[in-house]
């Protein structure tokens, strides 16, 4: 069965949730639509759809200029066993102590690595973008500096890789969180095929708004794998939600994107302690002074 894909871009966030919700009235009516910030620094937003049949070209003109969008770019694609792709595309990740692998490579995980299995249908956030593994490289470096955390939280957690990395090295609960239930729900799956489900504890939220997390706070250790704008606009909430001396692991971020983030938690009460760059990507480790 063929897919199609129909994407554009938009210059503002409402357009683009606008927009969104607008293609999901459509007939035929996509599998799934999709609204992201871009990871480029344009401050542009990217609305896709998927379908299963080929979409209303002219509904699509329609919304976009209804919502000052630019046209919409139609493709279809091949029919692909993405899983089966995503197998032979995604070898094993080793960063520091944490080693990441699929099932269908469990015969190499090496002996004294902390394995982390995540499943190629759930293979968005799995170590092989730059920002993920520069996160777990940064966990790595502060357990080499002894590091001992008793309340840690990874804000917008995706497949839960950060948090399942922090359940496996320390003995107390980790608080896994997200906006979007998809994703949450993948994050339960990955917890559960790691035997962590007593040790991971996930939640839909937006932040730090949720009451489990409110009664949890201050955290000693707070993951944000997200992007630049809203890390900006989770500075002050970090600073509220960290414990003094604690620690913060940012990414999602382009390397000249990193100053913006360093000065704005510098603003909020943080210091930086070290700068991890992966080809384009950076991460931050900071703390809470």
């Amino acid at each position: 069965m063929s897919t199609f894909t129909a994407f554009t871009k938009l210059t503002s966030k409402q357009a683009a949730e606008g927009i969104g919700l607008a293609m999901e009235r459509l007939e035929p009516e996509p599998s799934g639509v999709g609204v992201f910030e871009m990871e480029d620094g344009s401050g542009l937003w990217e609305v896709g759809g998927y379908f299963t049949e080929a979409p209303d070209e002219t509904g699509l003109s329609i919304l976009a200029a209804a919502f000052d969008a630019q046209p919409f770019l139609i493709s279809e694609l091949p029919e692909t066993d993405w899983v089966a792709k995503v197998r032979r595309d995604l070898a094993p990740v080793e960063a520091g102590r944490f080693f990441l692998y699929g099932s269908h490579d469990a015969d190499k995980v090496p002996e004294g690595k902390i394995a982390l299995l995540i499943e190629a249908a759930m293979a968005f956030g799995t170590g092989h973008h730059g920002t993920t593994k520069g996160c777990l490289l940064a966990l790595d470096k502060l357990l080499e500096a002894g590091l001992e955390c008793k309340n840690v939280i990874d804000v917008g957690c995706g497949t839960a890789v950060l948090a399942m990395a922090a359940a496996s090295v320390w003995l107390h609960p980790v608080i896994a969180s997200d906006i979007d239930q998809v994703a949450v729900d993948v994050a339960l799956a990955n917890v559960a095929a790691n035997a962590l489900g007593d040790k991971v504890n996930c939640y839909v939220a937006r932040g730090f708004e949720h009451v489990a997390i409110e009664k949890a706070a201050p955290f000693d250790l707070v993951f944000a794998n997200i992007l630049k704008g809203p890390l900006l606009e989770l500075a002050p909430h970090m600073a509220a939600n960290t414990a003094q001396g604690g620690q913060a692991i940012l990414s999602g971020l382009l390397i000249e994107q990193a100053a913006d983030v360093i000065a704005a938690y510098r603003a909020s009460g943080f210091d930086l302690s070290e700068q991890i760059d992966i080809e384009e990507w950076s991460t931050l480790i900071l703390q809470k002074i």
